[in-house]
């Protein structure tokens, strides 16, 4: 090719190790045949003394299985084949209790080699660091699905379960009920004793339902002052009683702060419409 740069030998390795994120190439019996790059020594320490090993001599046997059976897929497939996963301390052989307290996220993309290494077909792997992406990712997640308020599922996150829901439900014919309720007369509340009492009975409201609930069941946030249960495995005469549990549980709130010392009664007091009904029945009547 016309004014190519050709660059020697010393040249290339120069630039292979000035890649930020490192690239190992690994055989498909999973053996380190070498690695480059990995200059960002914000993310990444020496693993020079991988190679040689297997990454069943070096990280935990379910560990080094899950890498050996991406590395079969990326031969077998010759296109690029990318993937995330985590590496905690408890994953590599020696840091079980000296490692990280939290895992590290990776993206590996792998591509097949044309030529073998050692006798062996090959792959390269290139690691990329992306545990402060997917913490980013997670909290505006978060911040989509939840109800700032309550800390509660808000109604489009609802949505989208209830349509999970729905379809299990259509294939297993496992009865689900759902449980709705609303505050009484929240607007003179608001009118009388502001806002800030207003949202400390919603927050106490929904304080005191995640404390009744089972681990499975799902509580949001429908909008105003209206909530939504969703109750697995519960037919509608079982989620009734349950309802009325609830209803008699509210009398016995203790308020999240000082803002009002009543806001725990005035929940009892004021959940009263509480109505339960089978869950395929108010999925079809809503709009999704």
């Amino acid at each position: 090719m016309k004014n190519e740069v050709r660059f020697s030998r010393d040249q290339l390795t120069l630039i292979l190790a000035a890649l930020p994120d490192p690239a190992f190439i690994l055989t498909r019996s999973g053996r380190y045949a070498a690695l480059y790059g990995g200059a960002d020594h914000r993310y990444y320490h020496d693993g020079s003394s991988l190679v040689g090993q297997s990454v069943f001599d070096v990280l935990a046997h379910d560990k080094a299985l899950w890498f050996a059976l991406e590395i079969e897929k990326a031969l077998g497939s010759r296109a690029l084949h990318i993937v995330e996963y985590s590496l905690a301390g408890s994953d590599v052989k020696g840091l079980e209790d000296a490692g990280p307290d939290h895992p590290i996220w990776f993206e590996g993309r792998v591509q097949a080699l044309d030529f073998p290494v050692d006798g062996e077909d090959a792959v390269v792997w290139v690691a990329s660091n992306i545990t402060e992406k997917n913490a980013i990712e997670h909290q505006l997640r978060q911040q989509s699905e939840t109800d700032p308020l309550t800390g509660l599922y808000n109604r489009r996150k609802l949505l989208d379960v209830l349509a999970i829901e729905f379809d299990l439900a259509t294939r297993t014919r496992r009865p689900t009920c759902l449980l709705m309720f609303d505050v009484d007369n929240f607007k003179a509340v608001n009118d009388e004793l502001g806002h800030s009492v207003g949202d400390e009975l919603l927050a106490t409201i929904a304080t005191g339902c995640r404390r009744a609930l089972r681990s499975d069941d799902v509580l949001a946030r429908l909008g105003g002052d209206e909530f939504v249960v969703l109750i697995p495995a519960t037919t509608l005469d079982e989620g009734e009683p349950q309802a009325q549990r609830s209803k008699s549980d509210h009398g016995r709130l203790t308020p999240l702060r000082s803002v009002s010392r009543d806001v725990g009664k005035l929940a009892g007091k004021m959940c009263r419409r509480y109505r339960a009904c089978p869950f395929p029945l108010f999925l079809r009547a809503q709009p999704v």
